[in-house]
């Protein structure tokens, strides 16, 4: 059981759960966990500190040892400093995100970090985004939402994504990359990509980002006690 409120808020890579997560923490005053970045930075150091992705025992010291803090900035951005670096924008591109995927394919990863994110799990309350938060990490959460969007819809937001960063992509490439990551993420053994079995599944595809938003608080407001 969690000693703080939580809301989680599942889905696949592109389906606005990230962005959808912080506007309904900054709503509500909460906590937010991105725990996708968590699994970026254990892929991030694995390839600085030149550790396979086949060898599941230095990941796994890796994970238990991240040195790592989230520091809020006013203008609302949040930066991951991982070893006194800041590594924000490295661990954001399309290639980062493609290793996360492999890493947390590791069982013993996804252990090692169980703990760490359920300590974000504090007062006032928590909005957790990721993939098995839902299922695996929160179990218990009072309101679990799974995020949901066409591989194509996901892919061009992905690209106007990239590009606000500076970053470029291609949307064929893109869209490609999505799907194999679904497939890889849906179809892994250890917590598998899946919405929870009493989660509200939302299609984002036609909303807005506030039109989504509103429908999640919504939610929140119908389940208080």
């Amino acid at each position: 059981m969690t000693e703080a409120a939580v809301i989680t808020i599942d889905g696949p890579a592109g389906s606005g759960k990230g962005t959808i997560a912080e506007r309904v923490a900054s709503a509500l005053g909460w906590h937010i966990l991105d725990s996708g970045a968590l699994y970026r930075l254990v892929a991030y150091s694995a390839e600085q500190k030149q550790v396979s992705f086949d060898d599941p025992d230095g990941l796994t010291q890796i994970a238990l040892n991240l040195d790592v803090t989230f520091q809020a900035q006013p203008e609302g951005i949040v930066l991951t400093i991982l070893e006194g670096e800041d590594v924000s924008q490295a661990i954001r591109s399309e290639t980062a995100g493609e290793a996360a995927s492999k890493v947390a394919a590791v069982g013993e990863v996804r252990d090692a970090l169980l703990t760490r994110q359920r300590a974000f799990a504090t007062a006032p309350g928590l909005v957790a985004d990721g993939r098995d938060m839902g299922t695996v990490v929160f179990p218990q959460a009072p309101l679990k939402v799974y995020l949901t969007a066409s591989a194509e819809v996901r892919a061009q937001r992905r690209l106007k994504q990239l590009k606000d960063h500076g970053l470029n992509a291609n949307l064929a490439g893109l869209v490609s990359d999505i799907q194999e990551r679904d497939a890889r993420d849906m179809n892994r053994e250890h917590s598998p990509l899946r919405p929870a079995s009493d989660a509200v599944t939302i299609d984002t595809s036609a909303l807005t980002i506030d039109e989504v938003v509103a429908k999640v608080l919504s939610l929140f407001e119908s389940r208080k006690p």
